[in-house]
Formats: C-alpha cells, structure tokens, sequence
C-alpha cells in the first residue's frame, strides 16, 4: 500500500519544514499536554527518528487506568523528570498515544475509530501484525531515546500489555519546495508529503475530530508498513520514473509545470492529446479531489529493517478518506506494483490531555 506515499493527499504539518531547526541546533521541546496530542502537527517539521510500537491489552485490562498511568509516564518522560530516561535529555521527545478499533467499540460501537481496516490487494500481512489495541508512536531527534523511552512505557504498562510489534525508521533531509517550505525524500528518491491540510481551517475539516465529546480534538491514524521493490524501481529510466510519481524527481515539480508546493494541472495535455501527468501517475490517482476525499496529514519514514520501505502514517477524521484513496489506487495506480505491505492497522489518536483530564478519560472514564 502506498497512498499517497509521495505526492498525492499528504502533508507532514500545517505547514511543512516551515520552521526547520538548524542542523546542530538544541531541539526545542513540545509540550505533552493539549487540546490535541503532540506528534502530528507538532513538532514541524517531523523529528527524523521514530519508534512505532503495537500492543494488545489483555481481555481482562480495562483501558482508562492503563491509559491514565501513561499519560503520567508521558508527561514525566517528556518534562526530562522521569528517571528511567537514564540521564538523556528528551528534547523534543513526542508520544502520541492510540488505541484500537477494538477498544474502541467497547466505548461505542458507532464511534469514530470503531471500524477495522478492510483488506486490500498487494500485502503479505502475518496475523500478529494485522490490527492492533494499543499504538505508541515515539519520535525524537535523538535516535538514543527511541528504545529508552519505550522500555519505560511497557514498564509502565506491566502484564496488562502484550507487544505485538515494533518498527524504528528515519527521514531523511529536508529539500526545499518553495514558497518556504521543505520535505523530506523517500527511498523512491521522491520528495514526500508536498500536498496536504495546511492551514487551520483544513485541519479543522480533514484531520481533527469535531465530535462526539469524548474523542473531539483527537484524530484517525492509519499505520502501514510497505517495503518496496528499490532494484525494480531503480532498473527505470528517470523519465519512467518520473511517470510513476507524476512530478520530478530532483525539484518536485508537477510534470503539468508550475512548482513544487502548486497542485498538478491534471487536465493538462500535450497538442497530440496526451495528459501531460499520465492517467496511471501516483498524483493523479492518489488525487484528493479526483477520489472526491478531504486531506491527509502524513508523518511517514523509511525503513531498513526487516527490508528497505516505508512506514506510512497518515492522520484524518474520516477512516473513508484512506481506504476511498486506496481503493482507487488499486485499480490503475502506477507506484502500487513497487510496494508490498507487511503491517497494517488503524487507530484512534485519542483527544489531548492534562492534568485534570488525564489520558482516555474522556472515553474511558
């Protein structure tokens, strides 16, 4: 699965690499508590190291508790408070916290979050790694404090969770896309997450829950590993390349002109008819407004091991705005046959929290 793996409906924050940290420089901490959970649009641009674990509860656990404990550990951990950080300064360490469809319709069956991820076509997807109660998505700058941080978080859980699998991934560095924003390249050599909700009011209609109260201010995270085929894709000519993608390798540059950051011309033609962005082009197909869906946030990272891909992690209020996506990329999309999914799963990102309403309790309370 790829959607929008490059330059379709995707984006890294309201406003992506805006505001990039020189290199070298302190990481400015980001604050644990809120009305939204930090590790989706803030901070930007995204961290370059992540750590995704995925956890069951057991069938006796009730979630509130559990949730509530850490969100305590959370906030310590991200205060630089917390002793098993073991000295490392956190940074501008990030846990964003979500919990399953399951879990969910304990809560609510009509809720937000309660519907499973259907199955698509290209994945090789054991059952342990199909699915999912719990998500801790942990993001640093300091690749150091990735198994550290996550070790006091299953410390903190104890036996009433059971790891069903991890995944640690980077990005690489920002290139410049214009009109002062930047984003990182896949391995594909594509530049990643240029279209997406970038002003307040798209997050309001695309990425964040309005309702009901208990998950208003959270959002709907889709978690897929993928690896993809780099020696097949490598064998193609830059140009077959770039008809994959639909945008230039090097700058971004839609192949219907204009820049980076401005949207494909699909309508664009050549005088003897042919669609300047071919009909099969990733951007095309992964098209918002050619699905007929609102806007995903991304926040994806390549991989190395268990093989080379992509962690795709794609943040909406509306699950169809995924699997809409999806589906109309499975009938034509060009980039699909370079990429196998191994992992998969959605989650509900629950709502911020603080120290009056501590994690979940909003939902599980």
């Amino acid at each position: 699965m790829a959607a929008g793996l490059t330059a379709g409906c995707t984006s890294d924050s309201a406003r992506p690499g805006r505001h990039a940290p020189a290199r070298g420089a302190t990481p400015v901490p980001v604050p644990a508590t809120g009305r939204h959970q930090a590790g989706i649009t803030l901070p930007q641009p995204a961290q370059p190291h992540l750590l995704a674990v995925v956890a069951d509860l057991g069938a006796a656990v009730a979630p509130g508790p559990l949730l509530a404990d850490l969100g305590q550990a959370i906030s310590t951990l991200t205060a630089g408070t917390d002793r098993r950080l073991l000295g490392l300064p956190p940074g501008d360490l990030t846990v964003t916290v979500g919990v399953g469809p399951r879990l969910v319709r304990t809560a609510g069956a009509s809720l937000p979050g309660a519907a499973d991820l259907p199955r698509f076509s290209r994945e090789r997807i054991a059952p342990r790694a199909r699915g999912g109660d719990l998500l801790l998505q942990i993001c640093a700058s300091d690749a150091l404090l990735l198994p550290v941080v996550a070790a006091a978080l299953l410390d903190q859980a104890g036996d009433r969770i059971r790891e069903r699998w991890r995944q640690s991934a980077h990005r690489g560095a920002h290139v410049s896309v214009g009109n002062g924003l930047t984003a990182p390249r896949n391995p594909l050599g594509f530049l990643d997450g240029i279209v997406g909700p970038h002003t307040a009011a798209e997050q309001r209609r695309d990425l964040w829950l309005d309702g009901p109260p208990a998950v208003a201010g959270g959002t709907l995270a889709v978690v897929r590993r993928m690896e993809l085929d780099l020696p097949r894709f490598a064998a193609l000519s830059v140009a077959e390349q770039e008809a994959v993608f639909g945008r230039r390798r090097t700058s971004g540059v839609p192949l219907s002109g204009g820049t980076a950051a401005s949207g494909p011309a699909l309508g664009a033609k050549t005088p003897d008819g042919r669609y300047l962005v071919p009909a099969d082009a990733h951007v095309r197909r992964a098209h918002a407004t050619v699905v007929g869906v609102g806007l995903m946030l991304r926040r994806s990272y390549s991989t190395d091991e268990p093989a080379p891909g992509l962690l795709f992690i794609s943040f909406q209020n509306d699950l169809r705005t995924f699997t809409a996506t999806l589906t109309h990329m499975d009938a034509s999309d060009a980039l699909l046959p370079f990429t196998t999914t191994t992992a998969g799963a959605t989650f509900l990102i629950l709502p911020g929290f603080d120290r009056r309403h501590p994690l979940g309790s909003r939902l599980f309370g």
